[in-house]
């Protein structure tokens, strides 16, 4: 595989991962309420814990975004 394509696959990986991340913020920011009431049909919790969880898979999905498609594109691009 070339680099061109390496930095083509990381580019699309980063702006489809970074609009899910970006999505799925927008709706916590925006309707919390209703990701809640959603959330607890299927899962039931309290509003704390809920928080807790969404706030916590979040970063984790951020951190996950930044080190798995966002450092490898930016490093390809260095290098080509």
């Amino acid at each position: 595989m070339e680099i061109q394509q390496l930095t083509d696959f990381f580019m699309w990986c980063s702006i489809i991962n970074g609009g899910l991340l970006a999505f799925w913020t927008l709706w916590l920011l925006l309707a919390p309420d209703l990701v809640y009431r959603i959330q607890t049909t299927f899962f039931p919790m309290s509003r704390e814990t809920f928080n807790t969880m969404m706030y916590g898979f979040l970063g984790a999905f951020k951190l996950a975004f930044i080190m798995l498609n966002l450092v490898p594109y930016i490093a390809l691009v260095i290098m080509a």
